[in-house]
């Protein structure tokens, strides 16, 4: 019969994701002014703090894009067109980019507080500087408009719906302008042919059903996944906050468990003080009983203590290593102080002394429970043995085996569930307590009868990389 207890254990993201990919295939003027902005974007501490502070950065990252991307193509078109673009206006609209970059790079690097409005008046912005540059370069018949549409899915992303309403209301407002007042410094119209017009028409119609379609769906969707991120975010927390819970509340339970022992020790003796007569406690032999009581309650402190130290930990989930031989020290300590008779041999593979565990104090509780109740059930002797669990050296094993008469079968059924005992005077949680100490650290137990031997315990533990 065996028992064995094996564990198991934003849309905008993509769009800056895809820009950047486009920035480093793109020139090396690209490339070093996204690099060199994203190290600027950041504080001296290095990390920025919260994700309005994030999507500020990112803005900022496509705005810097989209100028040096303008810039190549206003060389480009300068060199190889025969129509000039006005210098004077042009340089005044870069001026005015960079004035926005450098105060955005300000309010990144030192505003304690970047809210939603803030990047709503980013994006306006942005949506500014493009109505500049469509006026002097073409107006509606610049294909360069339809960026007006990646400005508003980056609003639809990032914001809220009333804002992205606003943004898709200021896009079409401009469009709209746009093509009706027909404002440019080339003169394109004359070479259109009759159909164009009707042409422009479409476009816009088209442009109207895509931002009215992206802010409907887009922000929902963004809501949507805004929502999740932060169920899970929450999710997240409890799970931390219930594992916490659950190492302190199995602690607390070992402590319990720890304390019969030495309390029951205590009651009997008291009682047996309690019958005698005022002659026979001046006898020496009540000093003995004295002392020995005084002994379980440092073993009550001792057990205490080691509740008090734990719950006052920084951080209970994630604790330190050990190596697997200063671990073995411990518990020898440990068994020696509580139990100084009895007959418990230890050996280790010299392989794995230097093995990483958890230095968890709940898996010292655990291996000393196993060990306690096997001396308890041991006729002479008790054996304690570590070694490698396989050739692959990622779990240790920590075996107890003891001489006595085994675990009856009708209790095996049951072995690892809280108040299973094969002991009339046992609460039955020592095991119970070792399965949730092990399963925390991802290891096993498996508990089973030797033939003519007694009973043995096999706990594997991952360690620690």
């Amino acid at each position: 019969m065996e028992k064995s207890v094996t564990v198991g254990s934003s849309s905008f993201g993509a769009l800056y994701g895809t820009m950047s990919k486009i920035s480093k295939a793109g020139p090396d003027m690209t490339k070093t002014g996204t690099t060199w902005l994203n190290t600027l974007l950041r504080g001296t501490d290095g990390e920025l703090r919260s994700a309005p502070r994030i999507s500020l950065q990112r803005l900022l990252v496509l705005r810097t894009l989209v100028m040096i991307t303008g810039i190549l193509g206003a060389i480009v078109f300068d060199f190889f067109s025969p129509l000039h673009l006005p210098v004077g206006p042009i340089v005044a609209l870069l001026t005015c980019i960079l004035a926005s970059l450098a105060l955005g790079v300000w309010r990144v690097r030192n505003a304690t507080l970047i809210n939603t409005r803030e990047l709503a008046a980013h994006l306006a912005l942005d949506f500014a500087f493009l109505t500049v540059l469509l006026i002097y370069t073409g107006g509606a018949t610049n294909p360069l408009i339809s960026y007006l549409l990646v400005l508003l899915a980056v609003g639809a992303t990032l914001l809220n719906l009333f804002w992205a309403n606003i943004l898709a209301a200021l896009a079409i407002v401009v469009y709209t302008l746009l093509l009706l007042v027909g404002i440019a410094t080339d003169q394109h119209a004359e070479h259109m042919v009759p159909d164009f017009q009707v042409h422009l028409i479409g476009m816009w119609v088209t442009f109207v059903v895509s931002a009215v379609l992206i802010t409907a769906f887009v922000s929902r969707m963004a809501q949507a996944i805004r929502s999740r991120e932060l169920t899970l975010a929450k999710a997240r927390e409890n799970e931390m906050r219930n594992e916490q819970l659950v190492a302190i509340g199995t602690l607390a339970a070992g402590t319990a468990h720890a304390l019969g022992t030495p309390l029951s020790t205590m009651a009997v003796l008291l009682s047996e003080l309690d019958e005698q007569s005022e002659e026979q406690l001046r006898e020496q032999s009540v000093k003995a009983d004295i002392h020995l009581l005084r002994e379980q309650v440092v073993r009550c402190k001792h057990s205490l203590d080691q509740l008090t130290r734990f719950y006052n930990k920084n951080d209970h989930s994630q604790p330190g290593q050990l190596r697997l031989s200063n671990f073995d020290d411990a518990i020898r300590d440990y068994i020696t102080n509580i139990h100084p008779g009895a007959k418990i041999d230890f050996s280790m593979d010299a392989a794995c002394s230097e093995a990483l565990i958890s230095a968890d104090i709940t898996i010292r509780h655990a291996l000393i429970n196993i060990i306690e109740n096997a001396l308890k059930a041991a006729r002479s002797r008790v054996s304690v043995e570590y070694y490698w669990a396989s050739p692959q050296q990622t779990d240790v094993v920590m075996s107890v085996q003891d001489d006595g008469p085994g675990i009856p079968p009708e209790v095996m059924e049951s072995m690892g569930e809280p108040f299973i005992s094969t002991r009339s005077d046992s609460m039955g949680l020592g095991i119970f307590l070792a399965n949730a100490s092990i399963q925390r650290q991802g290891g096993s137990i498996e508990m089973f009868n030797v033939r003519d031997a007694g009973a043995r315990t096999v706990i594997r533990l991952p360690v620690s990389v």
